[in-house]
């Protein structure tokens, strides 16, 4: 019996709110069972998003310094804490139906953790899980581990929203601007410094989206946003 289609769909670099309206609108749709699983991979423009359990002190310039920098700041109802999105970060936002999985937010969360982990691995970078934190490092558990992906996942009515980050070739200064995922000293990475030259962001998100597809067992389709006007008209003018 074939595997469910996962309906994989790129766009480019979304607004941080627009973006979280899609997959509302999206999560509405999947809910019903109007549409399959959906995989969206885009970037953000820079914005410090603030997780369901984000304490004053992980921004300690104050929110005007940040937005003063050209950085945005939006409260979000994800897991976890503050953390960074910006150009040349992969964000992979999946709307996916958590019942053929036996409703286990915390083995979904523990496979997209694993989609991570194989995704960099084809790449050459050896990442891992560090037991008590959030994410996918390298090197080790913190001092000397660097983090390189992050997770904050939202459930509601059975269906996720929010997802994975993945950092290939973005600016790392911002994050030495806050407390990321509220871990004091947090040292981050990405794919490029970790390999020693620029990489390409559509390259691995095909990587990714494969991966994905193996750990949830669902045969990745892709689709353009105007693809998802059937379900919601909206998504065509996302790009």
């Amino acid at each position: 019996m074939p595997a469910p289609e996962l309906l994989v769909c790129r766009l480019d670099r979304v607004e941080y709110r627009e973006a979280t309206a899609l997959q509302e609108r999206l999560r509405d749709r999947r809910v019903q069972d109007e549409l399959a699983d959906v995989l969206l991979l885009l970037e953000h423009p820079p914005v410090y998003t603030r997780g369901r359990r984000s304490a004053p002190g992980e921004l300690p310039m104050g929110e005007a310094w940040y937005l003063s920098q050209g950085i945005d700041v939006v409260e979000t109802d994800r897991g976890g804490r503050v953390t960074y999105h910006g150009p040349g970060q992969l964000v992979g936002y999946p709307i996916v139906s958590l019942k053929p999985y036996g409703d286990d937010v915390h083995a979904y969360v523990r496979g997209l953790e694993r989609v991570m982990i194989s995704a960099l691995r084809e790449w050459g970078v050896e990442a891992e899980v560090i037991e008590g934190l959030t994410g996918v490092w390298v090197g080790g558990r913190p001092p000397d581990g660097r983090k390189v992906g992050s997770i904050g996942v939202h459930v509601s009515r059975g269906v996720t929203t929010h997802g994975f980050a993945v950092n290939v070739s973005n600016d790392l200064q911002p994050f030495e601007w806050v407390v990321p995922c509220g871990i004091e000293g947090c040292r981050v990475t990405s794919l490029a410094r970790e390999l020693g030259s620029e990489q390409d962001l559509d390259a691995l998100a095909t990587t990714v989206a494969s991966r994905f597809g193996e750990v949830f067992e669902r045969q990745p389709l892709e689709v353009a946003a105007g693809d998802l006007a059937a379900f919601d008209p909206a998504a065509a003018a996302v790009r």
